[in-house]
C-alpha cells in the first residue's frame, strides 16, 4: 500500500512504529558503548589500584553488556506482528528476556558476594596492597556515568512501554549503587581499613541480588495472566460508564499480556436498541479505550440488554 493510499490512521500507527524503532536502536547503542567503555575502565582501574571492590563492580558492569543484548534482542522479537503459531502476538518474549536478565544478575550478584565473604574469613588483609587513588576516581566516575544511563533509559523505556529496557535501566541503577559501595570500601581501605574493600563486594552483591528479584518477579506476573488491580480497573469502569448508551458496566477483567494488556467487558445497552445500534456503541467504546489507553492492546466486548 503507498503512502497515498494509506488513512491517517495507518500513517500514524506506521510513523510510531519507525520512531519505537529508532528509540530501540538508540537506547541498545548507548548501553552497550556505555557499558564495554566503562566496564573496560573500572576493570583496569581495579587492577591497576588493587581494589577488589572495584574489579568485583567491573564483573557488574560487564554484566550489563549482556543483558543489554538480551533486552535488545527481547524487544525486537516481542514486537514482531501476530502470526497463525502466535495469534495474540509476541509481547511475552519480552518477559522471558527480562526473566533471564534477572537471572543473569543474580547469578553475577552471587559471584560477587562469594568472593568478598571468602576474603573476609581469610582474614589476610596485611598482605593485601592499600587500593590507589585511580580505583576512588573509577569509582566516582562510574556512578556519575551510571546514574545518567538510568534516566536515560528510563525515559525511554517509559515512552515505549518496555518492561525489558526498564529492567535494563534499573540494572544500571544498581550499578550505580554497587559503586556506591565501592567508593565508600576503597576510601576506608585508604584509610587504613582494609576489610572494608571485602565489605564493599558483599554490598554489591546484595544491591544486585535485590534488583534481580525485583526484575525476576515483575517479569513473572506479566507472564502469568495477573490482573491490572483494582485501582486501574476502577478507572476504566469509570470512563466506559461515562459513555454514551452505556446504561452500566456489567463485568471488566484485565490481564496483563508482556507490556500490553487485554480487557474483557460487559456492558448493558437498551435493549430495545437494534443489533447494528447496539453493535456501533460496543465500536465507538473500542476505539475510544484503545486511543485512550495505548498500553490496552485490545479490548473484547459483550453486550447485555439492560432489564427494563
Amino acid at each position: 500500500m503507498t503512502t497515498e493510499n494509506k488513512t491517517p490512521c495507518e500513517m500514524a500507527i506506521s510513523t510510531a512504529d519507525k520512531n519505537e524503532a529508532v528509540i530501540i536502536r538508540k537506547l541498545s547503542m548507548v548501553s552497550l558503548i556505555g557499558n564495554t567503555a566503562l566496564s573496560g575502565f573500572k576493570m583496569f582501574a581495579g587492577i591497576a589500584g588493587n581494589s577488589g571492590a572495584m574489579i568485583s563492580d567491573a564483573i557488574h558492569s560487564f554484566s550489563d553488556v549482556l543483558t543489554t543484548l538480551i533486552a535488545w534482542i527481547g524487544v525486537k522479537v516481542s514486537k514482531k506482528a501476530a502470526d497463525d503459531s502466535h495469534p495474540y502476538g509476541h509481547e511475552r518474549l519480552e518477559c522471558v528476556a527480562s526473566l533471564i536478565l534477572g537471572l543473569v544478575l543474580m547469578a553475577t550478584g552471587l559471584g560477587v558476594g562469594k568472593v568478598g565473604i571468602e576474603n573476609i574469613i581469610a582474614n589476610q588483609y596485611d598482605a593485601l596492597a592499600v587500593p590507589k587513588a585511580i580505583a576512588l576516581a573509577a569509582a566516582v566516575f562510574s556512578i556519575i556515568g551510571k546514574e545518567a544511563m538510568f534516566w536515560y533509559t528510563r525515559h525511554y523505556a517509559r515512552i515505549i512501554h518496555s518492561s525489558a529496557f526498564m529492567a535494563d535501566a534499573w540494572h544500571h541503577r544498581s550499578d550505580a549503587l554497587s559503586s556506591i559501595g565501592s567508593l565508600i570500601g576503597i576510601a576506608g581501605a585508604m584509610l587504613g581499613y582494609p576489610v572494608m574493600d571485602s565489605i564493599a563486594s558483599v554490598v554489591i552483591c546484595l544491591f544486585i541480588l535485590k534488583v534481580a528479584y525485583d526484575i525476576s518477579k515483575d517479569a513473572l506476573i506479566k507472564m502469568l495472566d495477573t490482573s491490572c488491580g483494582e485501582d486501574y480497573e476502577e478507572q476504566l469502569t469509570s470512563f466506559i460508564a461515562e459513555k454514551e448508551s452505556v446504561l452500566s458496566v456489567d463485568m471488566l477483567h484485565s490481564r496483563m499480556f508482556g507490556n500490553k494488556v487485554y480487557i474483557d467487558l460487559e456492558i448493558s445497552v437498551d435493549g430495545n436498541k437494534s443489533l447494528r445500534e447496539a453493535h456501533e456503541v460496543a465500536e465507538h467504546i473500542h476505539k475510544d479505550v484503545e486511543h485512550n489507553y495505548p498500553e490496552i492492546k485490545h479490548i473484547m466486548i459483550h453486550v447485555n440488554p439492560a432489564n427494563e
